[in-house]
């Protein structure tokens, strides 16, 4: 086997975070059921640029019993779990290219052993995989199907191929599932989000005023989460309607600008660059802690912040305190990172069985319908979202009502009036 991982020794710790994800992951486990019966995914090529965890380690399981040849690559320096990848590679025989910590050089040179098996499909968490095609990998293009997005970075910068007529092979938005950015952006992220924080700081949340850039469904989860642990939450924003929608949840709402001067923890979850900037640290208390889970760590401008401050140091593993030309100290977590990967698990097993549910069930349309789809952005049919929620009630030992004959009539019907 190709491989580059930190320590194959690592394996056996790692199927135990395997199996134990598995517990929670009903959905997925039938999805790889019915894949090992059906080999639906027989002679496929796939590369997958995903954060090496033991959740995703279940999402391989269920490809590879699909009958797809894999490689793995990371999709963020500092999510990988090195241990999660040694099993990869020992128990299950996937072809693995992650080391948690690992710089920009090799972080590439992975995404490129990932790409240098000539894969059929790819399945992206930030579009790296495609851009990558796209620019310094074209000789490969004629080989793909199409692909799969996991995030909602990565289906924006998708759309702005697709807009100017750059993409090159359909793509399925599985962001766009309302199970999956529902509950993974919301209450995975939500709970992800201060599990690191926590992890890092052993900051006290109750009676703090934290701040969160964005209102998206991340930043709704995490404004939730944060006000249920008792903070004071303020929120920016630069869409008026989110903008509204956060003031009538409770929070408050106002610029960047006015919040740097009273927030306690920041945390940006926007996608967007420079959302923290020189300005917003020079403003900010002593020891004010700001932190990114939004996809890139381009969020926070670290290069303006190493311009104006005086000193840096490590104060805690992936916390360093930077002192600012007043005297003050702004800290920062994980680089700039995630902070629900790089400190912490990321989301909850429970959560992303669903989006892995939608992310399995893309792979399979890809591979059936691919070739015959355009060069553009999908979503997946409404239907399997009904599908997977139907599963994961299930699950949870939940059932609902159904419509009677009189009940689907009236809906269906104009004439019979009120």
């Amino acid at each position: 086997m190709n491989y580059d991982i930190k320590d194959i020794k690592l394996a056996a710790q790692g199927r135990n975070k395997i199996e134990w994800a598995e517990k929670s992951m009903p959905v997925l486990r039938i999805i790889r059921q019915r894949f090992e019966k059906e080999k639906t995914l027989k002679g496929v090529k796939l590369s997958a640029c995903l954060h090496v965890t033991a959740e995703t380690a279940n999402l391989m399981r269920t490809l590879k019993a699909g009958g797809a040849e894999l490689r793995l690559c990371a999709s963020n320096p500092l999510s990988t779990q090195d241990e999660v990848a040694a099993s990869l590679v020992k128990d299950f025989g996937v072809q693995v290219f992650a080391v948690k910590g690992e710089n920009k050089e090799t972080y590439y040179r992975h995404l490129n052993q990932s790409l240098d098996q000539r894969p059929n499909i790819t399945m992206d968490d930030g579009a790296d995989l495609v851009s990558e095609l796209h620019s310094k990998r074209i000789d490969l293009l004629k080989n793909i199907i199409g692909g799969t997005e996991e995030t909602t970075t990565g289906v924006i910068r998708l759309r702005s191929m697709e807009k100017t007529g750059t993409l090159a092979f359909p793509v399925i938005a599985v962001n766009d599932s309302l199970t999956k950015h529902m509950f993974d952006n919301r209450y995975g992220t939500g709970q992800s989000t201060l599990d690191g924080v926590l992890r890092a700081t052993n900051f006290l949340l109750a009676g703090s005023t934290m701040v969160v850039a964005g209102y998206g469904w991340c930043g709704r989860g995490l404004a939730m989460r944060g006000k249920g642990m008792g903070a004071n939450v303020i929120v920016t924003e630069i869409d008026n309607v989110k903008a509204l929608e956060a003031l009538m949840d409770g929070f408050n709402v106002m610029p960047m600008a006015q919040a740097a001067k009273v927030g306690d923890v920041f945390i940006t979850v926007t996608g967007d660059i420079n959302v923290v900037r020189p300005e917003h640290f020079k403003a900010m208390k002593d020891g004010a802690i700001v932190c990114n889970s939004g996809h890139f760590n381009v969020e926070l401008d670290l290069a303006g912040l190493r311009k104006v401050a005086k000193a840096k140091r490590e104060v805690r593993p992936l916390v360093e305190e930077y002192t600012m030309p007043s005297g003050r100290h702004v800290i920062i977590l994980a680089e700039g990172r995630l902070i629900n990967l790089a400190t912490a698990e990321g989301h909850p097993a429970s959560v992303m069985d669903m989006s892995f549910a939608n992310q399995s069930l893309a792979a399979e349309t890809l591979a059936k319908k691919g070739r015959t789809m355009q060069k553009k952005v999908y979503s997946l049919p409404q239907e399997m979202d009904q599908q997977i929620a139907g599963l994961k009630l299930k699950a949870m030992g939940v059932k609902v009502d159904t419509l009677t004959p009189e009940q689907k009539k009236y809906l269906a019907s104009w004439e019979m009036g009120t």
